[in-house]
């Protein structure tokens, strides 16, 4: 019998993790990769009935990594912990992997910006590769937005997968700074260099791609407010590449008197 298990990798994740372990526990195991937890995830998720492992945090990339050489079912599949996993996924995603047409498939998402679902803007349909065969499963090692990797065939499912991505206005700002820190790292560790000219150029174009290439407008103001969010993170982002290569440069030293 082909068999399957779910990857959750968290972080004082209570208000998220029950339900996403619930949403995940059709699967034959579910791995939460607990990193440092100090508000109750961990118990939270032993409950709902997820194997926990207690881990330190070396990037997204590499705990995902960590989970898929810790399971021990033919697929894989990787979920956060702000995701769930629909009935109408969870029959297509057992049908994939009895049907064995593919060795990954990609699954659409949809996601929300503070309570609303948004259906442009680049967020709709949003295809990313989830469910992949153990051992031909891998992942980049980016320290923030890394992917899944399938060394073979890939194919994609039909029903989304849900995530809550911002619940309130606190969380978007929260993971405005968070993940701009985040993606200023793995930009320069690819050797793309900041300046103010580039966080102004692509933070502009960031909302005019958004809202109006990508049709955000129809979205109304919570399409404006993604795009306005995606220009300050992007500018931010170059803001804080620039920065690093700055104190790398020129490390800050007292001037003298």
């Amino acid at each position: 019998m082909t068999t399957l298990t779910i990857i959750i990798a968290a972080k004082n994740e209570s208000r998220n993790i029950r339900d996403c372990v619930q949403s995940a526990s059709f699967a034959d195991e579910v791995i939460v990769l607990d990193s440092g937890s100090t508000d109750g995830t961990q118990q939270l998720a032993q409950e709902a009935g997820a194997h926990v492992v207690s881990t330190e945090w070396p990037g997204y990339g590499p705990q995902q990594s960590r989970g898929i050489a810790l399971a021990k079912s033919d697929w894989v599949l990787s979920l956060d912990a702000d995701e769930r996993i629909t009935p109408a996924l969870q029959a297509e995603v057992l049908s994939a992997i009895r049907s064995n047409h593919a060795d990954g498939y990609r699954l659409p998402r949809l996601s929300s910006l503070c309570g609303t679902f948004i259906h442009h803007g680049g967020w709709r349909p949003d295809y990313t590769l989830r469910l992949v065969k153990r051992e031909k499963a891998g992942f980049t090692d980016h320290f923030l937005h890394a992917h899944m990797t399938v060394n073979g065939s890939k194919a994609d499912l039909h029903e989304s997968l849900i995530h809550y991505s911002y619940r309130d206005l606190d969380d978007v700002l929260e993971k405005l700074n968070r993940y701009a820190s985040g993606n200023a790292k793995d930009l320069d560790n690819k050797g793309v260099k900041g300046s103010l000219g580039k966080a102004i150029a692509h933070g502009f174009w960031a909302f005019v791609r958004t809202y109006v290439v990508r049709a955000g407008f129809l979205d109304g103001r919570y399409g404006f407010i993604l795009a306005v969010y995606n220009a300050e993170s992007t500018y931010y982002k170059y803001l804080k590449l620039m920065a690093i290569q700055e104190a790398r440069e020129k490390p800050l030293t007292p001037s003298s008197p």
